[in-house]
Order: structure tokens, then C-alpha cells, then sequence
């Protein structure tokens, strides 16, 4: 999992990314909301976001904010990363689109149970849109007959939306994907080509072989 760790404390960033490392992710940091921000444009850029609340350029908050105007197929998940442990600031956190916090000084348990969190939580939204793209994939080519199909009770030809009648078949095809192929039934094959009929048909197809003896 790809994640981007905004913190302008050194120290607390260096350690983070080490951590982070340790456990399989590929991080990506900045040392301000500003260049957070930047990374943040990219086509690639990655979903999970350790974000500290204050830092120079943007802070936390702001971008928090930014990041929920923004149009996407997968929601980043945001973690903040706050020294202050008050209700007043995490609910500030929330408010502004936070998903979960971590304070400073963080605990390596604490912190990578909520990046699993996170993790989990994203990998379910990628499931889940892939699924949506493939289902709008599937109706983009799928025609469907709908309503009340007027249909000669004889003939069995359908009334169209000109008032003219087509062969079902015709009819059929120019409605839906589906393709028309021809064949015969059972009860048709009996009724219209009985076995003697068939008999006949094969003796009269084959021609009588020459009965004289040799031509020279």
C-alpha cells in the first residue's frame, strides 16, 4: 500500500516512514501541507494519508478539506496526526473529513492497527468499484425488450413502433444483441418432414449406378 506521510518534524517523519517501511508499505513524504498538497495532484497519488494537523504551507485541517472537494473514484482515507489529545480538536478533525487520528507521540501498535484499519477499509472500496465498472460494462452492450409486445396470434409477426409487422426473428434482432440461428424442433421435424417423406427424399437424391459391363 502506498502511503503519504505529511509531517514537518523530522524526527517524527523519519521514524514513521521507517515503521511504515517495515511493514510493506511504500511511503511517500512530505515536509509540509504544501507539498503534501502537490503530491496529492498526481495521477497516482496515494489513497492512505498520515496528514499532522499543524504544519507550515497547509495544515492537517485545510487539507482535509481540500481533499473531500475533490472529485474521485476511491476516497482517500485520511489519518490525522495530532499532538493534541482534546475532544474539541479531534471532532475539528472529523468535521473537516478526517477518518481516524493518531497523537504524538505515536505507538507503533496503535499506529499501524489504524493503517490496517485504513488499508482494509480501501481495499474494499477498490473491490467494490471494480465490481461497478464491470456491471456497467455488462449493460453497456445488453439490450432489453421491455413492455407489451403486440404479436399476431396467427402468424406470430410482432407490430413495431410503425405500425408495420415483422418476422419475430427481425424483430428480435433489431431490438436486442441477441443473434437469430435456425434450426427445427422436434414436434416441427415430425409434423412437417415425416420419416417417410424423408425416405423418399433420400432414394430420389441418389443417382443409379451404370449396370454395363466394361465400355472398351
Amino acid at each position: 500500500m502506498r502511503i503519504l506521510v505529511a509531517e514537518d518534524d523530522g524526527t517524527t517523519r523519519r521514524m514513521m516512514q521507517a515503521r511504515l517501511e517495515h511493514w510493506g508499505h511504500e511511503v511517500v513524504c512530505a515536509a509540509d501541507g504544501d507539498e503534501a498538497w502537490q503530491i496529492l495532484q498526481q495521477w497516482d497519488a496515494p489513497r492512505l494519508l498520515v496528514l499532522d494537523r499543524m504544519m507550515p504551507g497547509k495544515s492537517g485541517i485545510e487539507l482535509c478539506r481540500d481533499i473531500r472537494d475533490l472529485v474521485t473514484a476511491i476516497a482517500p482515507y485520511i489519518i490525522l496526526l495530532t499532538g493534541m489529545g482534546d475532544k474539541e480538536n479531534i471532532v475539528e478533525g472529523f468535521d473537516a473529513g478526517a477518518d481516524d487520528y493518531v497523537t504524538k507521540p505515536f505507538h507503533s501498535a496503535e499506529l499501524r492497527a489504524r493503517i490496517k484499519t485504513g488499508q482494509r477499509i480501501l481495499e474494499l472500496q477498490f473491490a467494490l468499484a471494480r465490481r461497478v465498472a464491470d456491471l456497467e460494462e455488462s449493460l453497456a452492450h445488453v439490450k432489453t425488450l421491455q413492455g407489451i409486445l403486440p404479436v399476431c396470434m396467427h402468424c406470430q409477426k410482432i407490430r413495431n413502433d410503425q405500425e408495420s409487422w415483422q418476422k419475430i426473428d427481425t424483430y428480435i434482432q433489431e431490438h436486442t444483441d441477441a443473434l437469430i440461428s435456425h434450426g427445427l424442433c422436434p414436434e416441427c421435424l415430425e409434423a412437417f418432414y415425416p420419416k417417410s417423406e424423408l425416405e423418399r427424399f433420400g432414394r430420389h437424391s441418389i443417382k443409379p449406378e451404370s449396370d454395363g459391363g466394361d465400355p472398351s
